[in-house]
């Protein structure tokens, strides 16, 4: 029998989680993804020596600008590897302000395009606040894709499919670890609550034929993985990939498209501003998540600026 890894591949597009290059060949995903800690990890890496040079050298002092352009350097090389698209992260701490975070994005596809990177093989990344949402909308508008990360809860994923945005990352793991954390209870399969909140947006989105892209993000076991099988993409670690790649076991379908998700609910900003603040979860891990990615940004500023 062939790998669970080649199974999944039959019904879901698998994407690589990682800045590791040689991973990313081993592997084979279709796309890949990366963020201010994995960008934080490449940078530690001897064969990114040169491209951390390159963009300190070409910033001329611009520490902000020299962050850009590895994560660039980074998602171009990527890109060589690949077949499909690089999500490639705005500065986190951009993230409950629109006009910030629209100047941001955009000067991160001007440098795609002066590496002569088409936008249909990059997918900006933003964390979904409700600033980070609307403006995601404005730019799927202005032709550029977008990912929604760091989303924890059904609001975020409603107002997502609101906004039209290309592609959601809901984090299963960190759902899990919230969960475990304040019941104690180690949860399994289709009880894990961090796989029942993708099955139910995976739900929500196929019945009301709402064309957005469902990714989930962040897993800590195999099971979490085996459990979404057939969810339209799955963002997934090196480690846990190599482990579905060693793995000869049957692997069974668990996501189908159907008609068994709940109607369509547009949702106001006070709507989805209150649905957030009753998820207490979905609040502590958003702000953890955005805190975590901002302190891991100005770790890699460090080391730029001490190039």
């Amino acid at each position: 029998m062939t790998s669970k890894l080649e199974q999944l591949k039959q019904f879901t597009t698998v994407v690589c989680d990682t800045g590791d290059l040689q991973a990313i060949s081993r592997l084979r995903p279709v796309d890949a993804t990366t963020n201010p800690s994995l960008l934080l990890k490449a940078a530690a890496i001897p064969a990114y020596a040169e491209l951390l040079r390159n963009a300190v050298s070409a910033s001329k002092g611009d520490v902000d600008l020299a962050c850009d352009r590895f994560a660039v350097a980074v998602g171009c090389g990527i890109l060589k590897v690949i077949p499909g698209r690089i999500s490639t992260e705005v500065d986190a701490r951009l993230s409950f302000d629109e006009d910030a975070l629209w100047a941001k994005a955009n000067q991160l596809i001007a440098l795609y395009d002066q590496a002569g990177v088409s936008r249909d093989r990059v997918l900006i990344k933003l964390a979904s606040t409700w600033e980070g949402i609307r403006t995601a909308e404005r730019l799927e508008k202005a032709g550029i894709q977008t990912n929604l990360t760091l989303l924890f809860s059904f609001a975020q994923a409603q107002a997502c499919a609101d906004a039209g945005v290309f592609l959601i990352s809901p984090f299963v793991g960190r759902i899990y670890d919230w969960y475990r954390k304040h019941t104690g209870l180690d949860y399994t399969g289709a009880e894990d609550p961090g796989v029942q909140s993708v099955t139910r947006i995976y739900n929500y989105y196929k019945a009301n034929a709402i064309p957005t892209v469902v990714m989930g993000a962040s897993f800590r076991t195999l099971s979490q993985i085996e459990e979404l099988a057939g969810c339209d993409r799955l963002t997934i670690s090196p480690d846990l990939l190599q482990t579905l790649a060693d793995d000869h076991g049957p692997l069974a379908r668990k996501l189908v498209p159907g008609t068994e998700g709940e109607a369509r609910q547009p949702l106001s900003e006070a709507q989805f501003r209150w649905a957030s603040n009753e998820d207490a979860m979905a609040t502590e891990k958003l702000a953890e998540g955005i805190r975590q990615f901002a302190r891991d940004q100005e770790k890699l500023e460090k080391v730029l600026a001490g190039r």
